[in-house]
């Protein structure tokens, strides 16, 4: 096998418990199948450990990062919510703020994404280890939790319930990389990221193909456009010939010729005899 058949080496994308990213690994492989996509799952607090050692290539993580090592792209902020069980009290309210919850254990998983300074409600005797762990805690009845709406989706389960926390601290999501490994391949990812077109993603759209291919047509038709304007210009200069020769028919058929040819009757009697 030659070097040139060799498979490329993949793209490694990683991703935090929470973030989807069905989408932009579709439009990857639609864009640039010949190199393939490693989407790896890491824990929200082993991201930048992950970018930071070269794990991955870039990553889907939870804002705040280091900014002075990784660059970064904001996408989205979450709203928070209180996982609770379906029967609890807080679900005859459409949404809930912190002191609604000054009462109740709130469960504080050592993997919590939101940052609390001091978390609401009571502490429990324990902390979880990760949030799933605390999602089962809650269906136990030992408390309730409070995390990004994506991962209460992800941990989900038929006797919870969530409702938002209006004045929680939220998570934000970012696209984030390793600043000094700021490859092609990353640029084609953010512009999948950005919602850029194939013509327009950065450095990446074929520039000399493309604008050859469409300076082509636009030549083309000065062309087509200037044969036209040269047709129009002998329909032009052909309406004048005719405007002329009408003019000189209403000349001939004007009074003064006329008047002078048949009206005068001795121009006629040579020519008989």
């Amino acid at each position: 096998m030659t070097g040139s058949e060799e498979t490329p080496p993949a793209f490694r994308l990683a991703y935090v418990p929470g973030v989807t990213p069905a989408k932009w690994a579709r439009i990857w492989t639609e864009r640039l199948p010949g190199t393939p996509l490693t989407l790896l799952q890491v824990p929200a607090a082993e991201a930048p450990g992950t970018l930071r050692d070269g794990t991955a290539d870039a990553g889907f993580v939870r804002l705040p990062v280091d900014r002075e090592v990784f660059s970064a792209i904001p996408l989205y902020t979450e709203t928070t919510v209180v996982v609770v069980p379906k029967d609890h009290v807080v679900t005859a309210a459409e949404e809930v703020t912190l002191d609604d919850l000054a009462d109740e254990v709130v469960l504080h998983p050592l993997d919590d994404v939101l940052g609390w300074d001091t978390p609401p409600g009571e502490p429990a005797f324990e902390r979880p280890a990760t949030t799933e762990d605390a999602v089962e805690l809650v269906a136990a009845g030992i408390g309730v939790l409070v995390v990004p709406q994506s991962l209460a989706r992800l941990y989900h389960r038929r006797d919870l319930t969530y409702r938002p926390v209006t004045d929680a601290p939220r998570s934000g999501v970012a696209l984030c990389w390793p600043e000094e490994a700021t490859t092609d391949l990353v640029e084609d990812l953010i512009g999948i990221v950005r919602g850029r077109t194939v013509n327009s993603t950065r450095g990446r759209q074929r520039p000399q193909e493309e604008q050859s291919a469409q300076r082509k047509p636009a030549t083309g038709g000065t062309r087509t456009g200037g044969g036209t304007g040269a047709k129009a210009g002998k329909a032009k200069a052909g309406g004048a010939k005719s405007g002329g020769a009408k003019a000189g028919g209403g000349k001939s058929g004007g009074g003064p010729r006329t008047g002078r040819t048949g009206g005068g009757k001795r121009g006629g009697r040579p020519r008989r005899g």
